[in-house]
C-alpha cells in the first residue's frame, strides 16, 4: 500500500487511525449488520452516532450549554447567506474584515441583504497580513462583526480577536477548527466546513448562541433558517450521515489519542515551526506572510522563479509530496499541514526542499 503525504488545502488528509477504523466498520457498524452509509438516519443506531458526534465536539471544544451545535450541508459558503439572513435583522448592518477570498465572499453575499461595512482590509498587499483594527471604525449598532479566523489561501490567521462589545462576533473557522483551543463564549456564531480538519467534505458545522436563533428574515428559506435545524436536532432532512460519522471518529481521535486541543496545538506549533524555520533560513524559498500573522495550518511559500516553482511542485509530487501547488492568486507553493499531517511528513518535506535547493542553487 502506498500512502503519500497530502498537503492539500481541502479536502485534506485524515488520520490514518480514523481511516483504518472506518474501514473495519465499513460493512458492519458495531454489530448492526450494515454500513453507516446505508443505515436510516432515523434509526436508533444512527441517533447514537450523531449524538456522540455532538457530545464529543462539545467536550473537545468546551462549548457552553447556551450554544446550539448544528450539523448542516452546503459548505461554509452557504453560511455567507445564512448568517445575514438570520442575524442582520435589527439594524440591518454588519462589519467585515477582509483578509482573503472567503472573507470577501462573505462580505459580498451579506451586502445583498443589508448594509455591509468594510472596517479593514489587507487586499493592498495580496492579503499577506492581518490588518490592525481601530474600534472607533466599528459600527456601534451592527447586528454582527464577521472575520475569517484562518485564511486558507493566503496563510494568515487572527492571533488577537476584535473587541466588539455587545456586537456578536461571527467567525469562519473552516481551516482552523480543532487545531487549538478556542474560547467559544467570545463568539456569537462559529462555522466551518469539515473537510480540512474535521472530516470529509459534505458536512458544515455551525455553533451558535441560542439568543441569536429565531430572528430570521421573512424571505429566509426554511432550510436556511437556523431555527429549523435547532428545533429538529439537525434532523429536519437527511443529514450528511457518513461525514458526521467520520467526524465523530476524528473527534474521538483528538480526545483519546492526541489528548485534547492543548496537545493538538503543541503538535501543530511544532510542525509549523519546522517548516517556517527552514523557510526563514533558505536562500531559495521564502514565506509570503508577515511573520506575526502566520497560520499554523496553511504555509504559502515561493522561489523567485515561476519555472523553479513549477519544477519543485512536479518533482515533489514524484517523491510523494502531493498537492503543493499554491493558489493561483498567490502562486508558488502552499503546504497545508492540518491536524492529520504527521510531524514526520513535515520533516521529510523539509529534507526534500533542502535537497532541491542544493541541486538547483
Amino acid at each position: 500500500m502506498k500512502r503519500v503525504y497530502n498537503f492539500s488545502a481541502g479536502p485534506s488528509m485524515l488520520p490514518e487511525a480514523v481511516l483504518r477504523r472506518a474501514a473495519d466498520e465499513m460493512l458492519d457498524y458495531q454489530g448492526s449488520g450494515q454500513s453507516v452509509m446505508e443505515m436510516s438516519h432515523r434509526s436508533k443506531v444512527y441517533e447514537g452516532i450523531i449524538g456522540s458526534a455532538e457530545s464529543l465536539l462539545r467536550e473537545v471544544m468546551n462549548i457552553p450549554d447556551n450554544y446550539k451545535v448544528l450539523f448542516l450541508q452546503g459548505g461554509a459558503s452557504s453560511q455567507f447567506a445564512m448568517v445575514p439572513m438570520n442575524l442582520m435583522t435589527k439594524s440591518g448592518k454588519a462589519d467585515f474584515v477582509l483578509t482573503g477570498q472567503w472573507a470577501t465572499k462573505a462580505y459580498k453575499e451579506a451586502a445583498r441583504y443589508g448594509e455591509a461595512n468594510v472596517v479593514a482590509s489587507s487586499k493592498d498587499q495580496t492579503f499577506c497580513y492581518i490588518p490592525e483594527l481601530d474600534p472607533a471604525t466599528f459600527t456601534k449598532d451592527a447586528d454582527y462583526f464577521h472575520i475569517c479566523m484562518n485564511n486558507t489561501i493566503y496563510g494568515t490567521r487572527f492571533t488577537k480577536l476584535p473587541e466588539t462589545g455587545d456586537v456578536p462576533l461571527v467567525a469562519d473557522i473552516s481551516s482552523c477548527i480543532l487545531s487549538e483551543p478556542i474560547d467559544v463564549s467570545k463568539f456569537g456564531v462559529l462555522y466551518a466546513g469539515a473537510q480540512k480538519n474535521m472530516g470529509p467534505a459534505g458536512l458544515t458545522v455551525v455553533i451558535i448562541r441560542e439568543d441569536l436563533i429565531g430572528h430570521a428574515m421573512d424571505i429566509t428559506p426554511t432550510m436556511f433558517n437556523y431555527q429549523t435545524h435547532a428545533d429538529n436536532g439537525s434532523m429536519f432532512n437527511t443529514p450528511p450521515c457518513y461525514s458526521i460519522y467520520i467526524s465523530m471518529l476524528v473527534l474521538d481521535w483528538i480526545k483519546n489519542t492526541i489528548g485534547g486541543l492543548e496537545e493538538m496545538k503543541k503538535l501543530n506549533e511544532k510542525k509549523a515551526g519546522i517548516l517556517y524555520g527552514y523557510l526563514d533560513n533558505s536562500k531559495m524559498f521564502r514565506g509570503t506572510v508577515v511573520p506575526k500573522d502566520r497560520s499554523l495550518m496553511n504555509v504559502p511559500f515561493v522561489t523567485d522563479s515561476d519555472e523553479l516553482n513549477a519544477k519543485f511542485v512536479k518533482e515533489a509530487e514524484a517523491a510523494g509530496f502531493v498537492n503543493l501547488k499554491g493558489h493561483r492568486s498567490v502562486g508558488g507553493m502552499r503546504a497545508s499541514i492540518y491536524n492529520a499531517m504527521p510531524i514526520e511528513g513535515v520533516e521529510k518535506l523539509v529534507e526534500f526542499m533542502k535537497k532541491f535547493e542544493e541541486e538547483n542553487a
